[in-house]
């Protein structure tokens, strides 16, 4: 594992401290792991999002396209399929 060494100000740096003690990370390279983690998720998504928006359209998302798609869930998923 690589090494980043980064200077934070005091406030910054008892804000993390905080934040460690009270969601049970147990070190501050932890929480900082976990916040990249989530960044590079939001990325991907808003990737995802942006690439969708730009995309052609597939056609109507109607009433019967909901319900083609809540039945073909439900194969997918037979545990679910009683709720």
């Amino acid at each position: 594992m690589s090494t980043m060494n980064i200077s934070l100000p005091e406030s910054l740096k008892t804000f993390v401290d905080e934040q460690v003690d009270q969601r049970g990370y147990g070190t501050s390279s932890e929480y900082v792991r976990e916040l990249i983690r989530r960044d590079q998720d939001r990325v991907r998504l808003r990737g995802l999002l942006l690439a969708g928006a730009a995309s052609a359209s597939a056609g109507e998302a109607d009433g019967a396209y909901f319900d083609d798609l809540r039945q073909r869930v439900r194969r997918a998923n037979p545990a679910d399929a009683k709720q």
